[in-house]
């Protein structure tokens, strides 16, 4: 018996249903970022057509120096480091060295050369202090096992005056909630901006306050 369209369909939606559930469950007991062998579930038209409002949220400018977190394949990397182009610069950080590796392929094939990129985890103190006018965490903060770690880690790299902007979308098993980012943040010493979405698919900008250059203890 063939099976209709619809019947396919759905069978891919169960399917999807039972990944998400299961890298949810998987999520809450341990970090678990997305392996470079499915690199392709944040890199594909879908995630490409999001990521250009996440950048219009960053509101970047020639010149600026942007730290991306949790850069996996270089989806936003590349994009952004275009955008700051000439003078502006991108560092790109993962702890999967095959998502580097992916992320420098893409950016020699594009002909970016303003990217660096490091090698480590969050919140391990690698990342250069007071460096940089913006930094992004899409689809990141929840595969962090130390949240306020890396939280303020990016706090203290960041320029004052600067801003984080976390991304956070439903489909995502490590999703974080808006209540929760907010509260995290703020400990760390941020304060909330502009958010713009809903609590399926949200990008809430976090402000290192100007003029207080003091990190959190």
């Amino acid at each position: 018996m063939e099976l209709s369209m619809t019947h396919v369909l759905a069978a891919l939606a169960a399917l999807a249903l039972v990944a998400w559930f299961g890298g949810r469950a998987l999520s809450r007991r341990r970090d678990f970022p997305c392996p470079a062998c499915l690199s392709w579930l944040v890199d594909n038209p879908v995630a490409r057509r999001r990521a250009r409002a996440v950048l219009e949220r960053l509101e970047l400018a020639p010149g600026m120096s942007v730290l991306d977190a949790g850069c996996g394949p270089g989806r936003l990397a590349i994009p952004i480091a275009a955008a700051v182009a000439p003078a502006g610069h991108v560092l790109a950080v993962d702890m999967q060295a095959k998502m580097l590796e992916r992320a420098k392929a893409k950016a020699a094939a594009a002909g970016v050369a303003n990217i660096d990129f490091l090698l480590a985890g969050l919140g391990q103190g690698k990342v250069p202090a007071g460096r940089f006018d913006r930094a992004l965490l899409s689809w990141v903060l929840g595969e962090i096992r130390d949240r306020p770690a890396a939280l303020r880690e990016i706090f203290s790299a960041l320029k004052p005056g600067g801003f984080l902007l976390v991304s956070e979308v439903m489909a995502d098993p490590h999703y974080q909630r808006l209540a929760k980012v907010k509260e995290l943040a703020g400990e760390c010493g941020f304060r909330p901006g502009a958010c713009h979405g809903s609590r399926f698919q949200y990008s809430l900008a976090l402000h290192k306050p100007k003029g207080d250059p003091a990190e959190p203890s």
